[in-house]
């Protein structure tokens, strides 16, 4: 079945891209939350070699639409330039070449005007470095000896206190390297930054500012209730992803006061794909049964919101490295070794595979349920047969 193409991003998302990465947001976190390919977020950002574009504005000094629309009306009405150019406070000349280069007196429009304005302000701006070659061989040459942008912006200040037009700042040549579209200095120069990036990092990127694994929104499992706490009432659930080799993914379920467990296939560890396998499972299951779910901090869980929503269930998060808070379900993983062991991908398993090895595993007999079974414990709580 041919894959279905997800729309291009639109303006809005592209914003909220450049927010985030000004945020300092890894790319791959970036597309989580946007629920993308970081592939087409990395698109976004390496267009402008990671240079945040600035927002467009309109000159105080352009024509606006209320008077362009107020030069289409008094050339209807015969108006000279003079009277034009004296009624909005302009000069003749400035009226004169806006008529001119929108069609002259009988096809100017007010409104194509004002668009065709906005268009030819899009033209790029001329570099510093583009017309000073001097200029550009220097900052060449000193990034060739491994020179920092900023050491070679000082240095420049320095050596040439007096003559302003052979200074320039260090963001300049950082966007002449990453933006080539510019084409000021070759693309081989970055070769010789001592990161080696090829995309210009936000001031607030780093290892421990990004803050990967954070989940947006996310509840912490010190807000969950004591019910849940203590296992008092069926409904409340542990979960994670058991890994198997090719990055091969199940999701696994266990019920906190009955150790009663699912297994669901899923297609990837995106939050798109958990998630959705996720609500599938769970809305199959009777009102009385879900009550909550309890997650480690994987961002495969990032589109939490979206999970609650359909099956009406809150998602709470475990404390970072603290995999005792989910044990039961981690004691479950460890059982499922037994049908799934590491080294070997998990993929190959239909759902109906997976209910089966489920089924195993609640027919056994539990120490910590006095030698109950876990689909035994949960009919008896519930009063009803459960199978599978």
């Amino acid at each position: 079945m041919e894959r279905q193409r997800r729309p291009w991003l639109n303006t809005v998302q592209k914003a909220e891209i450049w927010k985030l990465w000004r945020e300092g947001e890894s790319l791959s976190a970036i597309a989580r939350m946007l629920e993308r390919q970081p592939s087409a977020v990395y698109r976004v950002v390496n267009r402008n070699g990671g240079i945040a574009p600035a927002a467009r504005t309109r000159s105080a000094r352009a024509l606006t639409l209320a008077e362009r629309e107020e030069i289409s009306r008094a050339l209807v009405a015969d108006r000279t330039m003079g009277q034009i150019a004296l009624q909005l406070g302009r000069s003749k000349s400035t009226i004169s070449r806006e008529i001119a280069r929108n069609g002259g007196s009988h096809r100017y429009r007010a409104h194509e005007a004002d668009a065709n304005a906005w268009e030819r302000a899009r033209r790029p701006k001329v570099c510093a470095l583009s017309g000073n070659g001097r200029l550009r061989r220097l900052v060449a040459a000193r990034l060739k000896l491994q020179w920092a942008p900023v050491q070679i912006a000082g240095w420049l200040r320095r050596e040439f206190r007096v003559n302003k037009d052979m200074q320039i700042s260090h963001e300049t040549i950082y966007r002449s390297l990453f933006i080539q579209a510019r084409g000021v200095l070759k693309k081989e120069l970055v070769e010789h930054l001592r990161t080696n990036r090829t995309m210009r990092q936000a001031k607030s990127a780093s290892a421990s500012g990004q803050n990967r694994g954070r989940i947006a929104g996310a509840v912490s499992i010190s807000e969950r209730p004591a019910e849940v706490e203590d296992r008092a009432v069926p409904g409340h659930w542990e979960g994670d992803l058991l890994a198997g080799s090719n990055n091969t993914y199940i999701a696994t379920l266990v019920e906190r006061h009955s150790r009663y467990v699912m297994l669901v296939k899923v297609a990837g560890k995106d939050t798109a794909s958990v998630v959705s396998a996720l609500i599938r499972q769970v809305n199959k299951l009777p009102k009385q049964l879900r009550g909550s779910l309890t997650w480690d901090r994987g961002t495969e869980m990032a589109s939490h919101r979206n999970f609650t929503i359909a099956t009406d269930v809150q998602v709470y998060f475990c404390d970072p490295r603290s995999p005792w808070q989910r044990g039961s379900n981690e004691n479950t993983n460890g059982l499922l070794r037994q049908y799934f062991p590491k080294g070997k991908p998990v993929d190959g398993y239909s759902q109906a595979e997976l209910n089966k090895v489920a089924a195993r595993l609640n027919g056994r007999p539990r120490q910590t349920l006095q030698f109950m079974n876990p689909a035994e414990k949960l009919a008896e709580t519930l009063g009803v047969a459960l199978t599978g």
